[in-house]
């Protein structure tokens, strides 16, 4: 069938959509055109074996044989005898429905109720007996019949690929109207073209050999789309070739849609399942050859937590799990538990590759140690992130945010192994002519075919970059910076500490008599000096009480009479005689210190300061060290890249512009070998960051001076 009789057809069946007006708006006009394109097909491709099955099944009805779907779905057959798997014992076909239009909708029932099981099933789902008495108590029950009972589809007419095209495009046309959620339900056709693409091109020499046999798998496979683009391409490519394609999918009607594809393009050894993907594995012992999906942008799992949890892992990985309110990783992990084993060589162990939809959020959300970092690293350090395509922002229908396409295989080429390729597409769109939903921007096929060599020649350029896996990780490590308070005995702060500690008022005016009420920029001089002075008090003046209420004193007198002061001295916490350190060469394993570096500047670097206290109270110099208190305030944590050793850093982007900083050493004692968390991030816009220099000011000025004299020209034009 050409393309234009291809189109014809579509256009006929969707123009009997007019009569569904009224009773139904647009979006709502699949409920009735997708089930009845369906019955209409399914009718004329069960119209050869028609007879024989209406005489058989009489003969075992009459018996009393119970369970005859098997006998009969192997007796009804297609074009060229094979079985078809599903059959209709009813009496009635389209031709007869029409010829009594006073029952149609009882007859309509009757007609569905005669399908095997398999079918039956379909149509629970689509719910098509409530439309079936909408569309009576509208009158436009017999209308619609009538008209599909006129549309052609008999095999020798439309044979399976032509009507899984008419099919899809009136799923394309319906979605595109109804479409409820970002990434629900349909991803737009060239999206899908790209991902098929990038999935398929690389194994062309495999998949065009003669007798292949091929499986596909999309576990959120909404109508179907991704599923029938593959089948297309790989169709184009090896009309000898066996494609098997699998789906689930947890939307109902989106799971019949898919389901009567499957069935219509005469795909028996397929199956699409009603299900949710995260908790239940319809295939627990498949595995296959390609997977490719767009799961929803963003959907919490907080209903499937329960389940996951007491699971040992998830689908064999035991990590850290991501956030409740976005489980999209949580799908890329169930489709990497279907890839089938590698090794080099043997046919047995083939390996697979998958693509899949996300959003911007797997890519970076999440810091080190957090679920979504885990899973990222998970995926990197085993070498099976392949490629990231970023696609132009308002491609999807609900959603005008970025989006990315990953690529990810547990058999990369030889020449992509340990490598990681970025793409960047989101300049190579062309603007809609009219916008659909919030998709203003569509892919030519210039662009895809771009993309897709880009992919393939794996090289660096403008909109390509190849990375090592390890330039996405980075080791997060705390820094922290000394507390610095100045002493000062005010009134204020005096009326604050007796009102809190009113037992040591005969010692707070010894201490004001003794240190006054001059600022002390040195903390550490100024409370050798208060312990000093109630050292000396007579035993019938009350001091610091002892045990826990003496610390709460003692915390609550350095609270009221001390505030922050970035010229004070740093305030010492601990001292240390002899080394504090089993040896500073466990803290970094793996990693060259710098050999300028001396023993004491390396000390410092880890906040153990030789120098000697400022009070004289601790020594100092040779055998001692010296820990200042850190300042919460100046917390704050560097990401330091995997190929950099952390001292080098440290010194080269911290210490020029914070002297005084110091790494915190627990960063350093927790996971991963005492280097820190380890954490991975891809961060498009750091890579693909483009200077544009501001313009002269100059032309500013001249832009500005054009500006006010257009203003000037047009006030005098309301004045005069």
């Amino acid at each position: 069938m050409t393309s234009t009789r291809f189109q014809q057809l579509a256009n006929f069946i969707w123009s009997v959509a007019d009569l569904l007006r009224g009773p139904y708006r647009p979006p709502q006009y699949e409920r009735v055109m997708l089930p009845l394109t369906v019955l209409r097909r399914f009718d004329a491709v069960l119209a050869p074996s028609k007879e024989a099955v209406l005489k058989r099944h009489a003969e075992l009805s009459s018996k009393g044989i119970p369970n005859i779907d098997a006998v009969l779905n192997n007796l009804a057959k297609d074009e060229d005898g094979r079985p078809l798997g599903f059959h209709n014992h009813s009496k009635l076909d389209f031709q007869k429905l029409k010829g009594d239009p006073d029952n149609i909708g009882r007859h309509l029932a009757d007609y569905i109720a005669g399908f095997s099981e398999n079918i039956r099933k379909i149509f629970e789902r689509f719910e098509f007996d409530k439309e079936i008495e909408k569309l009576e108590e509208s009158n436009r029950l017999y209308q619609v019949v009538s008209q599909f009972a006129e549309i052609d589809l008999h095999p020798r007419t439309v044979d399976n690929i032509t009507m899984g095209l008419v099919f899809e495009d009136l799923i394309r046309r319906f979605n595109e109207a109804a479409n409820e959620t970002a990434g629900d339900h349909f991803t737009p056709r060239e999206v899908i073209q790209l991902m098929v693409n990038l999935l398929l091109e690389p194994d062309t020499s495999v998949l065009t050999q003669a007798g292949v046999i091929v499986t596909v798998c999309d576990p959120a496979c909404g109508t179907g789309g991704m599923l029938a683009e593959a089948q297309n391409w790989i169709r184009a490519h090896n009309d000898q070739a066996t494609v098997k394609v699998f789906g689930q999918d947890y939307n109902p009607r989106s799971y019949a849609v898919a389901a009567s594809d499957l069935l219509i393009k005469g795909h028996k050894d397929g199956q699409v399942v009603l299900g949710n993907t995260l908790t239940d594995d319809p295939f627990p012992d498949q595995r296959f050859d390609y997977l490719l999906a767009n799961p929803p942008f963003g959907v919490d799992w907080k209903a499937e937590k329960k389940t996951i949890d007491r699971w040992p892992n998830f689908r064999g990985y035991s990590g850290k799990l991501p956030r409740i309110n976005d489980g999209a990783l949580l799908f890329l992990l169930y489709m990497m538990s279907k890839f089938q084993d590698y090794q080099p060589g043997n046919r047995d162990k083939p390996g697979s590759r998958t693509a899949i939809v996300f959003n911007g959020s797997p890519l970076f959300t999440g810091g080190a140690g957090s679920g979504e970092s885990e899973i990222r690293r998970w995926i990197i350090e085993r070498d099976q992130l392949e490629a990231i395509v970023a696609l132009p922002e308002q491609m999807f229908y609900n959603t005008g945010i970025g989006t990315f396409i990953w690529v990810v295989s547990n058999r990369k080429a030889a020449h992509r192994k340990g490598k990681i390729q970025l793409i960047d597409a989101r300049e190579r769109y062309t603007p809609m002519k009219r916008s659909l939903g919030d998709k203003r921007r569509y892919l030519d096929q210039a662009a895809l075919d771009a993309v897709t060599r880009e992919h393939g020649a794996m090289e660096n350029s403008a909109t390509s970059r190849v990375f090592d896996n390890t330039d996405f990780g980075y080791r997060r490590i705390t820094v922290l910076r000394p507390l610095r308070l100045r002493f000062e005995i005010t009134e204020e702060a005096r009326e604050r500490f007796l009102n809190t500690c009113p037992e040591l008022f005969d010692a707070m005016q010894a201490v004001q008599d003794q240190l006054g009420s001059e600022p002390r920029l040195d903390w550490n001089h100024a409370w050798d000096a208060v312990q000093q002075v109630f050292k000396t008090l007579p035993d019938d003046v009350e001091g610091w009480t002892k045990g826990a209420k003496g610390t709460a004193q003692k915390k609550i007198f350095r609270d009221c009479f001390t505030t922050v002061d970035p010229e004070a001295a740093p305030v010492i916490a601990k001292q240390h005689k002899g080394d504090p350190l089993a040896g500073v060469g466990a803290l970094f394993p793996n990693q060259t210190l710098p050999q300028s570096l001396t023993t004491r500047d390396l000390y410092a670097l880890l906040g153990l300061n030789t120098r000697p206290s400022p009070t004289g109270r601790h020594p100092g110099g040779k055998g001692w060290h010296i820990e200042h208190e850190p300042d919460p305030a100046l917390k704050d944590a560097e990401n330091i890249p995997l190929k950099e050793d952390i001292v080098s850093y440290v010194l080269r982007e911290v210490r020029p512009y914070v002297a005084d900083a110091w790494i915190d050493r627990e960063t350093l004692d927790e996971q991963d070998g005492g280097i820190g968390k380890v954490g991975y991030e891809i961060n498009f816009n750091r890579v693909f960051f483009r200077y544009q220099p501001p313009r002269p000011l100059h032309e500013i000025d001249a832009e500005l001076a054009g500006v006010e004299q257009r203003i000037r020209e047009l006030l005098r034009g309301v004045t005069e």
